[in-house]
């Protein structure tokens, strides 16, 4: 059955929402992909996503075409040369195909009096793409991240930037959690197995697998009872540093979408869990998390600076502090975050943090244990923000995570590992 929309068309318009409107893609695709075919999702998905991944590459391949771009009202039409450009030269899309949907892009976008305009820009990239491809190999475009994040890059990795951004620009892996309250690792790993799925397990994180090639959960066994969760590696590292046990009142602070919840409670079933997130909307994710997974803990909406508004005077035997971050860590799943963010963004989001680290402390019981994550690669986000909490907090050890001088871990994006993460796990003095 023929489609009734150009999904080139709605393509570009979900890039424009972001690039113009600040709006992040993990919000927009959802609704977007309610209204296509289920063969659709997933390549709007990869338009989206692979545009947004080398933006400046598309962009300066534009530059060399036009004299003049599109601007103004016309601008999603720039957007929607971007879309063909990046089928032509990254996807196995035919180029007959590639080249007729995004022409008639432009009668959707109702701007038909440019398809002829679409048609000639494309046509002229496929005749010069081995020489743009030979002179953008030289151009500072081919990092694709903007200047000011490569410049913070160079600066906390001096040895290690290109390969930070070479890891940013891949496609990420797909990580899977196996329910251990379900099966063992090796058990699951037979299963998929048996449904054609290769994976493989990873050597440190317990119930850690990684795909091959990703695919819809549909397809792995026992996904709606709950026997496992996507969930990256370096994420699932959190709950091995807080070593949570049954009886224990244990809280997840930022907690959505639940990952790091429900992992909390397949590790220790019996736990007293109390989940708050400040988003309402990402707090209904935890509940639908739980409610997959047949698992239960105490789901509030509240901001970690206030604790005293959702929690009272209450203490806790462990806390898990997910913190609100800059994100540099998992650029290659969410390859907006690029152009999303802002240099200014980094000094308050490290501020915001030590907030909340300062309002959380007196909450965590003598003896007990806080876990300090984030998904991020910045020195200021994490062995910095580590460094001046040890300083300020003469009851806090750092415990198997760094030394003084270095404290936590910093986990690096890899191509066959995990995303970019930092972990510290500190222990409050009993006198």
């Amino acid at each position: 059955m023929k489609t009734t929309y150009n999904l080139r068309a709605i393509a570009a318009n979900v890039i424009s929402q972001v690039l113009d409107k600040g709006q992040s893609l993990s919000s927009l695709l959802p609704q977007y992909q309610r209204d296509i075919s289920e063969k659709d999702r997933a390549l709007l998905q990869e338009l989206c996503f692979g545009v947004l991944r080398v933006l400046p590459q598309v962009e300066w391949i534009i530059q060399q075409l036009m004299a003049k771009t599109l601007t103004g009202k016309q601008r999603t039409l720039h957007y929607l040369i971007m879309v063909g450009i990046y089928q032509l030269a990254h996807t196995r899309i035919p180029a007959h195909a590639a080249l007729s949907e995004t022409v008639n892009g432009a009668i959707a976008l109702k701007r038909p009096q440019l398809k002829g305009l679409i048609n000639g820009v494309l046509r002229q990239f496929q005749r010069q793409q081995a020489e743009l491809d030979e002179r953008a190999a030289h151009h500072t475009s081919r990092f694709a991240h903007p200047e000011w994040l490569l410049a913070r890059l160079k600066k906390a990795y001096p040895q290690q930037w290109q390969q930070i951004v070479e890891a940013n620009n891949q496609r990420p892996p797909m990580w899977l959690r196996v329910n251990r309250l379900h099966h063992t690792r090796e058990h699951y790993l037979a299963l998929l197995t048996e449904a054609g799925i290769a994976a493989q397990p990873h050597p440190e994180e317990d119930e850690a697998i990684m795909l091959s090639e990703p695919c819809a959960v549909s397809l792995l066994p026992g996904f709606a009872q709950g026997w496992v969760t996507v969930q990256d590696v370096s994420a699932q590292g959190c709950v091995r540093w807080l070593a949570p046990q049954d009886n224990e009142h244990i809280l997840d602070l930022c907690a959505a979408p639940g990952g790091k919840t429900t992992h909390i409670l397949e590790a220790a079933p019996h736990a007293k869990v109390l989940a708050i997130d400040v988003d309402p909307q990402r707090l209904a994710r935890v509940n639908e998390n739980l409610q997959r997974l047949n698992l239960h803990a105490d789901v509030r909406q509240g901001d970690g600076r206030e604790p005293g508004a959702w929690c009272g005077e209450q203490q806790f035997d462990r806390i898990l502090l997910d913190a609100p971050c800059s994100a540099t860590g998992v650029i290659r799943r969410h390859p907006d975050i690029k152009w999303l963010r802002r240099d200014s963004d980094i000094p308050e989001l490290a501020l915001l943090q030590q907030e909340i680290l300062e309002a959380i402390w007196p909450r965590l019981k003598a003896g007990g244990t806080l876990v300090y994550a984030t998904c991020s690669i910045l020195p200021e986000e994490n062995q910095q923000q580590m460094r001046a909490f040890l300083t300020r907090h003469a009851d806090a050890k750092l415990v198997e995570t760094g030394d003084a001088q270095h404290p936590g871990l910093q986990k690096l994006p890899a191509a066959e590992d995990g995303d970019g993460f930092f972990y510290a796990k500190l222990v409050k003095s009993i006198d």
